[in-house]
């Protein structure tokens, strides 16, 4: 029958149908049959096919004159592409579907209305090319899309408009680059229920983190209206990462969400329906994340069905409809980037040395990029951009991406890590800085820059051209020692990139990066906020905690999310999280910290560790600390956190401690909870026994202990030569403590610098038996290999007795 040729519905349709309804046709089809019944809500529609396509230009003898328009067309030639695409989408525009493929069209569309009892159902027109989304070519957001559309006669032009928009310049250059012949490529329109998020909210999802390829985490971004605005960059939107393992265990497992600033929104034009405006966003609603913490777990739960279903990192979209306040998954994709990067090859940029910084924002990727800047602010400049320069502008969208696949980096004013810009970015390969916010004010024409997205979340371009470094590295040749190698780690924004490389967890997990980065504000200030009397600090506060009431709770989120994320990246390896050690002259530099903080002539040997704790004057502080870590293990349900006690001077001083956290939930033993002491004052080795039966174990902190060994002030340049974690009194207390420690059955570890620095230090540890050794990320692999070879010649000398 022809109507089935032509027209296939999303109960006809599964995932191997591509090449008759496209890559989202067949998505929609497939989930729209199998996960509809699992609780996955998908709105119905029907797929106008390939073959209706391929009908269309060839009884109206398109197909003849496209052929003809793209004969020795060179992509590269800017002015030819435009020409060339243009004619052909407007021969598509001006042909008339033949009869009967109208009436199809025009009978399920009226099938369609019928089942939601409307006489009109609005509807969204989307292209379906037959090649979108293979594993290693992504044609997504190369086609258009047409919303809200109403009746026959709207229907049919947003068709003919899909179909013309498969000779898009972009997606005629992106064909020709990945080899794709232009007739094997097809189009086909699904036609699907509207979502009125125009009323609401919509966005994008991944069920693997875009930039690091960790795959236990789901990225949900959200916007106010339409979706569009999120992928042509319009908008920087809220950030959710969930955690897939605890999600399935039932429990609260957002581990990170960073608040968009969502000035605009895309909504229908209430003089036009089917064309659209911007509508400025209120302070109220900016302030506030545009989906609830229920909603966006009941997303991710939808990420992962939709992932296990299909077996593979998902790219997908999702839209709430204002009318019902209900959620939809409206497209589903395979994520075509970092899901096929070899996970067995390390491959690391870094920058040799540091420069002036002119602009910040997110960074795409973890590469670095140099060149001249070229800033442009409209299409009709893209032709006068070269090879090699960096692209800066306000922000991208598909007809860019003639120009984008020729910069050495990217930079732009607007946009999230789900944008256009970052999209396509991601797929070429090229460094990219998005949401700078005024990138093309800052950066001169012509300038030299150097574009890192090497230094975790926050992308930074570099006056000047800086030198870097790059490093590749076969995990597959490098052997795991019989020593654990654990890993120092305080910037939750490289935790799931530093997860790749070879470890048995995480030793030393800072909370000072989270505070002072994340937070920025003492903790008594947020407690005090009432009664401030630095009005500056106050106006800052309110600024950093516009969507709080209560102030202490942005303490207790920010602090948990932090610890989360880094927790969660190693899971379910140990980590262990060390409790604030700022001194000081360190707090007060805290948003609000002055007016707390006694200024002290040596704060390295003063007010910090344990002694902070339980002193009346920081104690509701300490209890925040508590609340946060709680939340970590018990609600979002990262059972790996154990918690560490740093510079405890006394058996007395780690008493008072224990019975503070344990007042606030933290019960050593209780759901596994271990609590470790830093062993890094004298006091700690010469009472290792007593310290043995409050705590699970040590881990030495060879900086201090050096410190208070030798006694060098390590902050006094003075003295700085004195100063050596190597000597030899260092040395034989760290035997001592490791004798001590074996002895009572407690885990011994090291988190100081020593390791990381001298990779024979590391190899005495092994010597003495340590357990653990954490180290600096970037030295972990030079030290495996030291560690190694003293580990076989320790083998070799117990065989010789």
């Amino acid at each position: 029958m022809a109507s089935k040729k032509f027209i296939l519905w999303f109960n006809q349709i599964g995932i191997k149908d591509v090449s008759k309804v496209g890559g989202k046709g067949a998505s929609l089809g497939e989930m729209y049959r199998k996960l509809s019944a699992q609780g996955v809500p998908i709105p119905n529609g029907f797929a106008v096919t390939a073959e209706a396509y391929d009908y269309f230009v060839t009884v109206t003898g398109l197909k003849k004159q496209i052929k003809q328009v793209l004969q020795g067309l060179d992509t590269h030639d800017i002015h030819s592409l435009q020409s060339a695409g243009q004619k052909i989408r407007q021969l598509i525009i001006a042909a008339d579907f033949p009869a009967d493929l109208k009436k199809y069209i025009a009978a399920a569309y009226q099938k369609l209305s019928a089942t939601y009892k409307i006489k009109n159902v609005d509807v969204a027109v989307r292209s379906s090319a037959t090649a979108e989304d293979l594993p290693d070519a992504s044609f997504a957001g190369q086609q258009d899309t047409y919303l809200n559309v109403e009746g026959n006669a709207e229907l049919l032009e947003a068709c003919r408009r899909c179909m013309a928009s498969l000779f898009t310049d972009r997606a005629i250059s992106y064909r020709h680059d990945k080899g794709f012949d232009h007739f094997k490529v097809k189009l086909s329109i699904t036609i699907q229920k509207m979502v009125r998020s125009d009323l609401a909210c919509s966005g994008v999802m991944f069920s693997i983190d875009t930039e690091s390829g960790f795959r236990q985490a789901v990225l949900i971004n959200s916007i106010y209206g339409l979706g569009e605005y999120i992928v042509q960059g319009m908008v920087n939107p809220d950030e959710f990462y969930v955690f897939k393992p605890t999600l399935k265990a039932g429990k609260n497992a957002i581990i990170g969400r960073r608040l968009g600033s969502k000035k605009i929104k895309l909504v229908y034009d209430s003089k036009s329906r089917t064309n659209t405006k911007k509508m400025a966003v209120t302070p109220a609603e900016q302030n506030k994340f545009a989906l609830t913490d229920r909603e966006v777990m009941q997303l991710a739960r939808w990420a992962v069905d939709i992932e296990q279903h299909y077996k593979k990192p998902m790219d997908m979209e999702w839209a709430k409809d204002g009318r019902t306040g209900k959620l939809f998954i409206v497209q589903a994709r395979p994520e075509t980037v970092v899901s096929q990067e070899d996970p067995n090859t390390l491959t690391e940029y870094k920058l040799a040395h540091s420069g002036k910084v002119i602009v910040e924002g997110a960074s795409v990727g973890n590469k670095i990029g140099q060149g001249t800047a070229h800033i442009i602010l409209n299409a009709k400049q893209i032709d006068q951009f070269k090879k090699g320069e960096v692209l800066v502008t306000e922000m991208t969208d598909p007809d860019w991406e003639p120009i984008m696949k020729i910069a050495s980096a990217i930079i732009t004013n607007s946009g999230g890590r789900t944008c256009h810009a970052a999209i396509i970015s991601r797929e070429l390969g090229i460094p990219c800085v998005v949401g700078t916010r005024n990138g093309t004010d800052r950066i001169k024409n012509g300038q030299l820059l150097t574009v890192s997205c090497a230094e975790g979340e926050r992308g930074r371009v570099y006056q000047g051209l800086l030198k870097y470094n790059i490093k590749k590295t076969n995990l597959r040749q490098i052997k795991k020692p019989q020593t654990k190698i654990m890993m120092n780690v305080g910037n939750p924004e490289t935790a799931m990139q530093d997860s790749f490389i070879p470890n048995d967890g995480v030793g030393l997990a800072r909370e000072e990066f989270i505070i002072s980065n994340y937070i920025r504000i003492h903790p008594l200030a947020l407690l005090n906020y009432g009664k401030l009397k630095d009005q500056s600090a106050k106006k800052q506060i309110a600024k950093l905690t516009a969507s709080y009431k209560n102030k202490a709770r942005y303490f207790v989120d920010k602090l948990a999310e932090g610890v989360a994320t880094i927790a969660a990246s190693f899971y379910p390896k140990d980590v262990i999280i060390r409790l604030s050690d700022f001194k000081s002259n360190e707090y007060a530099n805290l948003i609000g910290g002055r007016a707390f903080e006694a200024i002290e002539s040596n704060p390295m040997i003063g007010w910090r560790g344990a002694s902070r704790y339980y002193d009346s004057k920081y104690l509701p502080a300490f209890i925040l600390e508590c609340k946060a870590l709680y939340k970590v293990r018990q609600d979002m349900g990262l059972k790996n956190l154990k918690i560490m006690v740093p510079f405890c001077r006394t058996i007395e001083e780690g008493k008072k401690v224990l019975k503070i956290m344990a007042d606030n939930g933290l019960v050593r033993g209780r759901d596994g909870l271990q609590v470790y002491v830093m062993c890094e004052i004298p006091s700690n080795v010469i009472l290792a026994t007593e310290f043995s039966k409050i705590f699970d174990g040590f881990s030495i902190g060879s900086n201090d202990l050096t410190q208070l060994t030798l006694g060098v002030d390590r902050d006094s340049e003075l003295v700085a030569h004195v100063y050596d974690e190597r000597n030899e009194a260092v040395k034989t207390l760290i035997r001592q403590v490791i004798k001590t420690a074996k002895k009572m059955h407690r885990k011994i570890g090291i988190c100081g610098q020593a390791p990381s620095d001298f990779p024979d230090f590391a190899q005495f540890l092994v010597g003495e038996g340590i357990d653990s050794i954490s180290l600096n990320p970037d030295t972990v692999i030079k030290t495996m290999i030291a560690i190694n070879q003293t580990e076989r010649k320790l083998r070799r000398r117990r065989k010789k007795r």
